[in-house]
């Protein structure tokens, strides 16, 4: 067995892109190596990447494939052999496997006497099979942009390759990307080492060379000494801690290959300005990290993480230059602060005219139109159900929400949208609950964020997103395939988890009726939303698929009521009873097909004297129907589904003694009408054919 390694060499790759390309690349290397028979029992991979590459190492590559054995059956014998003597065909098919007529042999088999063929095939060589397929792997990666860079040249990639090493353990692997002949020779940090080449001896000592030329390979190790040394710096400031960001982390140790940290500082006054502000000026534009104190409070220094070693003097350089930036970006902001108050949210909303929403429906001011009208159906909804909130506050920050997209600061600071015309609302007096709806507009950003607190901000959330997504919809720009131009999944993603995780008494229904949106467009976006629970059911609240397939099939209207039946349905299904009640049920549901698909007639129970076994299951049926209707009005979906899996013993005795599909039609048409009777008065919580049993 050998190790192997593979490293591609880049000009600075963003960092947005490394991670996905280093897992996919490690991924194709794996499969390929497995598909080829190359890998040892055992063997181990692990993927590197730095700005400037992507790497494999893989211990327990074979040096070459096993040979194997091959039986091929070709002709018919007679149509192989004429009294003995081969024809054509025989001496095609010899020629085709590779061995002498002499070597043929007959197969007998249910088809009949065949020629057979024994193919030994001796196994290729690993560094072969690397050298042939590696490049296409690598060149086949996906990159969210693609550029060419050789003239006349097909192929494309996220940034120039600058060179290649290929090593099976220590012999080169004579394989070729984008014009590059592997080597065995890497490159170091490009400030601290240079471009003078790192020699890789062996795949199993590259960590530790690279390490020498100033580039730590092993993503991990980066982030770990990120961290440490976010703390280190931290510790000279008395009581003070730096603000946890693991996205920022993410992308610090996806920007550097020798991190260090600096600590330095801005002046106080710039306090003033909203944390909000101020940590998105050092985050988003910067990249740097804030300090607080004990009590969560931005204190007036920053953490920024270098790709370098410095000395004290390059230290303070960079420290001073830092400062400068920030504090540049920091007067701009204050300054637009200032400016904007000038202009009132309130006078603000005749200049949504002229801030495009999309081409095809109209501007912001159209949009904000279009959400009061929406807003206003919502409230409708909540008041019969007796529910408390503020109808002006909601439709107030309704009227408002997009008003800040006229402000100088969201101009400059467009990830700060919503949030802005939150803080302005409430400097400038317009009520906590606008200003906290406004704030708090575009949460949940993501499925691990938080929705917003109040229900005037839920409200205001829910008709934005759906007046959005039904209008889409309207034009034809629904999401297609991996397409979303528009974030319309997202949006409805916000939804359901808004309806899953609050009070609000509304159903999907009730959300998509309040846009306005009729047929076909309301069926597709129904459609829609169902795709997005049982996203939300699955990869957010971690239901099995089969949970939630049973439980959409059953209707899932209510967010929070499918919720309930998924919870229940998980923990019945590990009963023993109710796994066989749902292998039942998926036995009627197959039953009522086949009569379907023969034309039987569904009769009824009543028409004819039944099987005892029948009878008893018709009994109890009809005895547990009404207990489970109740147990489902109080959401006591747990005790319905344990009521459900007692009918067991009368449901083994009945498909055990009764012949469902009786010669005799009268009889057939009740057994089939008791069992659709079953099916249907105990699918309401869910379709338990859908529960897969062993």
């Amino acid at each position: 067995m050998a190790d192997f390694l593979l490293e591609i060499g880049l000009d600075e790759v963003p960092a947005r892109m490394i991670a996905g390309a280093e897992a996919e690349l490690g991924r194709r290397v794996n499969e390929l190596l497995t598909r080829e028979r190359l890998l040892a029992s055992g063997a181990k991979l692990t993927t590197y990447s730095t700005p400037r590459r992507l790497a494999v190492l893989v211990s327990g590559v074979l040096a070459s494939q096993a040979d194997t054995e091959e039986k091929l059956t070709g002709p018919s014998w007679k149509v192989a052999f004429k009294d003995g003597a081969p024809t054509a065909a025989a001496e095609a098919f010899a020629k085709k496997a590779g061995v002498a007529v002499a070597a043929l042999e007959k197969v007998t088999n249910a088809k009949g006497e065949y020629v057979g063929a024994t193919v030994k095939r001796q196994g290729r060589a690993a560094s072969e099979l690397l050298a042939a397929e590696l490049p296409k792997e690598v060149l086949s990666l996906y990159w969210a942009k693609n550029m060419y860079w050789r003239a006349g040249k097909p192929e494309r990639f996220v940034r120039p390759v600058r060179w290649v090493v290929a090593l099976l353990d220590a012999a080169i692997v004579p394989l070729e990307i984008a014009g590059i002949k592997a080597g065995n020779a890497s490159r170091g940090h490009r400030v601290l080492h240079g471009e003078k080449p790192v020699v890789i001896d062996q795949p199993s000592s590259y960590a530790e060379a690279l390490r020498k030329a100033f580039v730590v390979v092993d993503v991990a190790e980066r982030r770990q000494s990120i961290r440490k040394a976010l703390d280190t710096a931290t510790r000279t400031v008395a009581g003070a801690r730096w603000r946890e960001d693991d996205p920022l982390i993410e992308t610090v140790v996806h920007l550097t290959e020798w991190p260090t940290v600096v600590l330095g500082d801005f002046e106080p006054e710039y306090l003033a300005l909203p944390e909000e502000v101020l940590v998105t000026v050092m985050r988003d534009h910067q990249k740097y990290f804030a300090v607080e104190g004990k009590d969560g409070k931005v204190l007036p220094h920053f953490l920024a993480v270098l790709n370098t070693e410095v000395d004290e003097e390059g230290e303070a350089i960079i420290r001073h230059g830092n400062a400068r930036v920030l504090r540049a970006r920091f007067k701009d902001a204050r300054f637009f602060w200032d400016f904007d108050q000038k202009i009132p949210l309130t006078a603000r909303v005749v200049s949504l005219k002229n801030v495009t929403f999309q081409k095809e429906l109209g501007s912001y001011h159209w949009k904000t139109e279009a959400n009061l009208a929406v807003a206003r159906e919502l409230a409708a909804s909540l008041k019969v159900t007796g529910t408390q909130f503020d109808e002006a506050a909601l439709l107030k920050a309704v009227e408002l929400a997009k008003t800040d997209l006229t402000t100088e600061l969201v101009k400059e600071f467009t990830e700060l949208q919503g949030v802005i015309g939150g803080l302005y609302a409430h400097t400038q007096g317009l009520g906590e609950a606008v200003a906290q709806a406004i704030y708090t507009q575009y949460t949940p950003a993501s499925t691990e964020d938080v929705i917003p607190e109040t229900v005037e901000g839920q409200l205001l959330g829910l008709a934005d997103r759906i007046q959005t997504i039904t209008a889409m919809f309207g034009i034809g720009n629904a999401p297609t395939g991996s397409k979303d131009p528009f974030a319309l999944r997202r949006a409805a993603n916000a939804i359901v988890k808004i309806l899953a995780e609050s009070g609000l008494p509304l159903t999907l229904a009730d959300v998509v009726g309040s846009s306005g949106v009729e047929g076909t467009n309301r069926e597709q976006v129904a459609a829609f939303f169902r795709e997005r629970l049982s996203f939300y059911l699955k990869d957010v609240r971690g239901f099995a698929y089969d949970v939630v397939s049973a439980v959409l099939a059953a209707g899932a209207d209510d967010v929070r009521d499918a919720i309930a039946r998924a919870e229940a349905l998980t923990t019945a299904r590990e009963s023993a009873d109710f796994a066989a009640i749902s292998a039942a049920f998926k036995r009627i549901k197959n039953i009522l097909r086949q009569a379907e698909e023969k034309h039987f007639t569904l009769g009824s129970p009543k028409d004819v004297t039944l099987a005892p076994e029948a009878q008893q299951l018709a009994n109890a049926a009809a005895a547990l129907v009404p207990q489970v209707a109740i147990l489902r009005e109080k959401r006591a979906y747990g005790d319905a589904l344990a009521a459900i899996a007692t009918l067991r013993p009368v449901v083994d005795a009945f498909f055990d003694k009764v012949m469902v599909l009786d010669n005799d039609p009268a009889i057939r048409g009740a057994n089939l009408g008791l069992i659709d009777e079953v099916l249907r008065g105990f699918s309401g919580i869910a379709d338990f054919s859908e529960i897969v049993t062993a």
